[in-house]
């Protein structure tokens, strides 16, 4: 596709020159707002596609790799548990690192000896642990949504029971869209006054003032650049791509664009932009808060989408900028947990290391504890 470098827009003012109006200065912080959410969303889909490529061959593997390592650790303390030698004090600290390594394995992998092992440890029942949670979870999906999800599904799946709570969601929503529509046809049908019709009638030129500022630049740029009206094979190509892009803008009412466009084909001048009509400019200040919106709801889904898909929690800021050298720093910092695991797992098949281990992982509990301001 051809991109034109597409120049500054904003309203100027000069030596001798009025101070701009307010319409004008809405004009030019609009300008602003949107140039910098189209840098965002941009910045956002160029980085997108690295940072999936790296997490996929240098992430995911490492995330592979430390949880194979930490069930070979679950076994291999399970094993040393078993052992003559260590002290109640020991085995207490044992069960406690099995049953927090165990049960966040078992949810991760689904695996029934993993399951066995933190019952027997945590003194209590895996299974019987998350039927609880979801039964907790339904409990106050039922309260929220005001709706009773039922009991024919299977409570020891999370997944099913999301699953359930967003059909029913999505039929409040439905509902409430036909309720609201229901109302609204039966407002038309009642008589109105005459400020209703007024203020309909405005409404109504406004809209259709607004789509006609469009559609004059869009016939002005599609006549300039027809590509049936030029003889030349090159300017022909490169009016077939300009015109494809001028077709785009129109299609999405992209106000901001068709005028870059005609400033950049020299269409229109600074001159041209700083005299823009009080009432043309207040049509196109409000096509460009509605571009502006747009563009923000795009860019929120965007980063929505890309927290889910990394597992980042919903309310945690995220930047296009700092996203690839997090990433960076993760993988280093999951690198030297394997390296720590490993050197873990030579000294757990060994009893004395393994109680001098125990011993050192206790006094760090007891200043933890001290240190605790509560």
């Amino acid at each position: 596709m051809l991109k034109i470098q597409t120049k500054t827009l904003s309203i100027s003012t000069g030596h001798g020159q009025p101070p701009l109006s307010k319409e004008q200065k809405a004009f030019n912080a609009l300008i602003k707002k949107i140039d910098a959410k189209r840098a965002s969303l941009a910045a956002w889909q160029e980085v997108i596609p690295s940072c999936q490529r790296k997490y996929a061959n240098e992430m995911a593997p490492l995330i592979e790799t430390s949880q194979d390592l930490q069930i070979e650790l679950v076994h291999c303390l399970d094993r040393a548990s078993d052992q003559k030698g260590l002290t109640s004090a020991e085995r207490h600290v044992i069960d406690d690192l099995i049953s927090e390594l165990a049960g966040g394995l078992a949810a991760e992998r689904d695996d029934e000896e993993l399951k066995d092992i933190y019952n027997k440890h945590s003194g209590s029942d895996y299974d019987a642990e998350e039927a609880a949670v979801a039964e907790g979870m339904k409990s106050m999906l039922e309260d929220v949504l005001g709706v009773d999800l039922g009991d024919d599904f299977d409570m020891s799946s999370p997944e099913e029971l999301l699953s359930r709570a967003e059909a029913h969601l999505h039929e409040q929503q439905a509902q409430h869209q036909a309720d609201r529509q229901a109302q609204g046809e039966h407002r038309s049908k009642r008589k109105r006054t005459a400020k209703q019709i007024a203020r309909e009638t405005q409404q109504l030129a406004e809209e259709q003032q607004t789509s006609q500022s469009i559609r004059e630049l869009y016939r002005k740029l599609a006549s300039a650049l027809h590509p049936d009206r030029e003889p030349d094979p090159q300017e022909r190509d490169r009016k077939t791509a300009l015109m494809q892009r001028v077709n785009q803008a129109y299609d999405q009412k992209n106000l901001l664009l068709l005028l870059e466009l005609q400033l950049e084909l020299e269409h229109i001048d600074q001159t041209t932009i700083n005299n823009i009509a009080a009432g043309r400019l207040k049509h196109y200040n409000k096509i460009l808060k509605e571009q502006l919106n747009e563009l923000e709801h795009e860019i929120f889904h965007i980063e929505d989408m890309f927290k889910a898909q990394f597992g980042i929690p919903p309310f945690a800021e995220v930047s296009p900028r700092t996203i690839m050298r997090n990433l960076a720093a993760d993988i280093v910092e999951l690198q030297h947990a394997i390296r720590e695991l490993k050197d873990d797992l030579l000294v757990f098949q060994d009893i004395k290391k393994l109680k001098a281990w125990l011993k050192a992982m206790r006094r760090r509990q007891k200043m933890d504890y001290l240190d605790c301001p509560f």
